[in-house]
């Protein structure tokens, strides 16, 4: 189970909480009719242990259990 958790990259949005970062991942999809890229992008709250992260910094994030109502990730680092 560890070992197949996702990663992803993000930028910050915004850093306002504490411990936690709200991070904007995106990713191109294949539109299927007309075979163009569409950027798609994700709001994720993930937990920042030490309140390092700022907004705009690119941060590194690791699926983790559920920390709270909307936090299932956890900062690895910053990029």
């Amino acid at each position: 189970m560890r070992e197949n958790r996702r990663t992803v990259v993000g930028k910050v949005a915004s850093a306002k909480m504490q411990k936690t970062v709200v991070v904007t991942v995106q990713r191109l999809e294949l539109h299927p009719k007309y075979k163009k890229y569409i950027r798609k992008r994700t709001k994720l709250y993930a937990h920042d242990e030490r309140a390092e992260c700022k907004e705009g910094d690119r941060v590194q994030l690791i699926e983790t259990r559920p920390m709270s109502r909307l936090k299932r990730w956890r900062v690895v680092k910053k990029l």
